[in-house]
């Protein structure tokens, strides 16, 4: 076991975790750790863009406005327009450090996506996110005041409370060391969650498999509250094929004009919502998951032949390589697809420097609930959230001084042994992905909460058996952080008597008269 000292720990790869590296003063010490390699996080498979107001026909109002319809009456107005009024110097900080954002005529080509008035989406082709993040991981490697720990996953916060002591503050952390099967140490006055969503506690979802809600369930076991857990977003449009993982059509294909079918051919959106293809997420994955229902069907399918094989070539190069890799040409074909679950759009509450409620402890990008997305996230969105908060986060923390702690205890280890049924890992995975998308998914019901919380408190003593019993492992402790986040994903389901947003319930199918966020306080 190995102890670490630093002035920062950061957790997580992805675009808020290297954009808080990089905001950062350099004489920082830094960690930067994340359970795989530096290049797995999320963020690398956005493919839409950056929603911000770049055009001079487009208003931070519009943007604004536009962000509180797609959130159904919950979104923080204060925040909202924080990160609205901060999104233009975000994307001028990213061009500064050689994003490759495509231009058309010399200018930022601006495209649209469902729920917005404006063309205001930057974007690099399709690839938004690899080309982003690409560019930030050559920074960070470069930066000598950054030390990068590759296949390390967090294990536990460490807080005074853990230590028996009365000042309520985070101190460091235990990570698994997967080269060397250690829980090491680390220790700093100031922590930085940016380890993602929660999608893969559901059996299909279009998040890479690293996505298991590490820092929300590490914040709540640490004494954090959580908010809007129940609001989970589903992509309406995954690509449908049995050797596509994961892969996601973006918005901007219906942003551009592509057009949802039935098997038939018919147009069924205009039916479901005026806006149609452009309607928000919710909407639009709900009317899908209609139609396949009412029709048996394992996929609808999203037509893009109408435009030009150029104009395809030039906007969605990456979806038609991938397609086309599969069969599908999408120049002469509809690309069949089905909805997934996509974005946590609650999390870890913060104030606008992510600060949480515990000391020295700050929750960034997607494991944090700001009060932005509110019921239901705006597409591209969320990348301008991880930039802005990376960096209100990264000026808290050099503003606050907090005294280095102390040497902290190793984790102990004497008491456990081996596992020798790692199989129960695997069954328990496997059933708590497919009752979470059978009764906790895109439609919802009193029964089916109850049944999901039924079998949560079931696999909790399980799961809770094994972790005291065994030496932890990746697996281990991805799936008692699932477990913990599919329990509150299912308490504020339960919560929420009425349909906002992405929580729809057959049960309450009208929005109540007053909108409140779901606040779960640890005990």
């Amino acid at each position: 076991m190995q102890q670490h000292n630093f002035d920062v720990l950061i957790v997580g790869s992805g675009l808020a975790g290297l954009s808080a590296a990089l905001r950062l003063p350099s004489h920082l010490r830094i960690a930067l750790i994340t359970k795989g390699e530096l290049s797995e996080g999320a963020s690398g498979w956005a493919q839409g863009g950056i929603a911000a107001v770049m055009a001079d026909s487009d208003s931070f109002d519009s943007h604004v406005s536009d962000t509180l319809t797609a959130g159904a009456g919950l979104c923080d107005v204060a925040a909202t327009q924080f990160v609205v009024e901060n999104a233009p110097g975000a994307i001028r900080w990213l061009i500064d450090l050689g994003v490759p954002f495509t231009e058309e005529d010399g200018l930022l080509h601006l495209t649209r996506e469902g729920g917005h008035s404006e063309r205001r989406i930057v974007h690099v082709t399709d690839a938004t996110g690899w080309a982003v993040q690409q560019t930030l991981l050559k920074k960070v490697l470069g930066s000598a005041n950054i030390t990068v720990f590759n296949h390390h996953m967090l294990v536990d916060l460490i807080t005074h409370r853990r230590l028996g002591l009365p000042v309520q503050q985070c101190v460091g952390l235990y990570a698994l060391n997967g080269d060397t099967d250690t829980v090491d140490t680390f220790c700093a006055p100031h922590t930085l969650l940016a380890t993602g969503g929660a999608g893969k506690v559901y059996l299909y979802t279009t998040n890479p498999d690293t996505a298991t809600g590490d820092g929300i369930a590490a914040a709540w076991r640490a004494g954090c509250a959580v908010q809007n857990m129940e609001f989970i977003q589903f992509h309406p449009t995954c690509l449908y094929h049995p050797h596509a993982k994961s892969f996601l059509i973006s918005e901007a294909v219906r942003g551009e004009g592509g057009i949802l079918r039935l098997p038939s051919g018919e147009r069924f959106m205009p039916g479901h919502d005026e806006r149609a293809e452009l309607a928000p997420r919710d909407v639009v994955a709900r009317a899908i998951d209609y139609e396949m229902k009412k029709h048996g069907l394992d996929c609808v399918y999203l037509d893009i032949t109408h435009k030009s094989p150029a104009f395809l070539n030039e906007h969605f190069p990456n979806i038609l390589e991938r397609c086309a890799q599969l069969g599908i040409d999408i120049t002469t074909q509809p690309i069949p697809v089905v909805p997934a679950a996509h974005y946590t759009c609650g999390g870890v509450i913060t104030d606008l420097a992510g600060r949480t409620d515990l000391a020295g402890l700050y929750a960034i990008g997607e494991t944090a609930c700001t009060g932005l997305h509110g019921a239901n996230r705006l597409a591209s969105n969320s990348l301008v959230e991880c930039m802005v908060f990376a960096k209100s986060a990264a000026q808290a923390v050099a503003e606050t001084k907090l005294h280095h702690p102390p040497a902290l205890p190793n984790w102990d280890d004497s008491q456990v042994i081996n596992a020798n049924e790692a199989v129960v890992i695997s069954h328990n995975w496997d059933e708590l992905r497919r009752f979470m998308w059978d009764y906790v998914g895109i439609v919802r019901t009193n029964k089916r909460l109850e049944r999901a919380a039924h079998r949560i408190a079931l696999l909790h003593s399980e799961i809770h058996e094994y972790y005291a019993n065994f030496h932890v492992t990746r697996d281990s402790l991805e799936l008692r952080n699932l477990l913990q986040v599919a329990d509150l994903i299912v308490r504020s389901a339960q919560l929420r008597h009425e349909s906002r947003g992405l929580h729809y319930s057959l049960d309450f199918p009208e929005k109540t008269a007053d909108a409140l966020p779901t606040i779960l306080l640890p005990t």
